[in-house]
């Protein structure tokens, strides 16, 4: 067997083995095709099964009612900030935003050069280096607004939305790259849902959206065909040739997860990774010093942590590597260390990481 590191990458990051080795077992004869599932048309029968596999078992994982579209997309979340200002902010329509990283601070952007001052920002803690989210009462959701826009996961500073805020039925819109189906959660508050595949459901190249019918509805036809919901909704992401290769490997993720337990054996799962990490980091404090002030908004997918010196973090990346351990150096602004645990990360990979941490605190504190 070939061999295999512990990956722990942010993004692009680890797929689950039976999805990849499923992957290889396929690669020359797709379906008895004689083709890979690359080389065949996108209208090809073979290829329309995977599409509406993997629509359905999104539906099916997450409980998605039937007022809801699933959407398979291109141009990563970033393209994602400016079609939903697009899309929903015309005809006056103004829209809320809650800054708690920088991928939240960029779709902010994006909706300022697509919409002006009708995107405005609700909360914030960028001047506390977002080592935490906003508290609720620090949220105060303006009643015209068309949607609040939150990131889900903030995969550079280690927190997450474990409950998402209460909008007084303004519709919620989220960009949930980095942690989309690390458990069950209710999708019916949230007008547009987009995610990124490439940390939680399969390579980089594609975007799984789910957009609520009234949501939908609300979007403009006066864009170039590519930018509109609606005609990507109307072709079941068919419109133009879609990233087939990427969107076999999200039909092979889900259909693992699936085959697991589903969503709930993967909270389950993700919440012991979660106790194992921080409790050596809790029971260390002087020598892994967690970045997130606020213990209820870490992270259960990115764990940022620093050691006392630059040359202990440098050291920790190096040794964790000669232990087949990758993907550990700190994002660049805060530098030290991050721990990306995404679905595919295993709690027994989890378990050696710890191990290694209590030896590496025991040989150089």
């Amino acid at each position: 067997m070939t061999k295999r590191v512990i990956n722990f990458y942010a993004g692009p990051a680890a797929l689950p083995l039976p999805a990849l080795e499923r992957a290889q077992a396929e690669l020359l004869n797709f379906e008895n095709t004689g083709m890979s599932v690359m080389e065949i048309s996108h209208r090809a029968k073979e290829y329309d099964a995977v599409h509406e596999e993997a629509i359905a078992l999104v539906k099916e994982l997450l409980d998605v009612p039937p007022n809801f579209k699933v959407l398979l997309l291109q141009g990563g979340g970033n393209l994602q900030f400016a079609m939903l200002p697009m899309n929903i902010l015309h005809s006056g329509r103004k829209a809320d935003y809650i800054i708690t990283g920088q991928w939240a601070e960029k779709a902010y952007k994006e909706a300022k050069i697509v919409a002006g001052e009708a995107a405005r920002v609700i909360a914030s803690t960028k001047e506390e280096g977002f080592r935490r989210l906003p508290r609720p009462e620090e949220i105060h959701v303006n009643p015209d607004a068309a949607y609040v826009h939150i990131c889900s996961n903030n995969t550079i500073y280690g927190t997450q939305w474990k409950t998402f805020p209460d909008t007084g039925g303004i519709p919620l819109a989220a960009d949930m790259s980095s942690d989309f189906m690390w458990r069950p959660f209710d999708v019916r508050p949230f007008g547009l849902i987009y995610a990124g595949a490439q940390k939680n459901l399969g390579p980089s190249g594609l975007v799984v959206a789910l957009i609520r019918e009234d949501f939908l509805e609300m979007c403009s036809e006066a864009l170039p065909s590519m930018l509109q919901y609606k005609i990507h909704a109307k072709n079941n992401s068919l419109f133009n040739t879609p990233p087939c290769f990427s969107i076999y490997i999200l039909r092979n993720v889900l259909a693992y997860n699936k085959s697991i337990g589903g969503l709930k054996v993967i909270e389950a799962n993700n919440r012991k990774k979660g106790e194992l990490l921080y409790g050596c980091i809790d029971r260390h404090p002087e020598f892994y010093r967690g970045y997130v002030s606020v213990k209820e908004d870490r992270s259960f997918m990115n764990v940022d942590f620093n050691l006392p010196s630059e040359e202990l973090d440098a050291a920790f990346v190096a040794e964790a590597k000669k232990n087949g351990m990758v993907g550990l150096k700190g994002y660049r602004a805060l530098g030290g260390i991050r721990v990306s645990m995404y679905n595919a990360v295993t709690v027994q990979q989890v378990e050696t990481l710890v191990a290694f941490m209590e030896d590496f605190a025991a040989r150089h504190a």
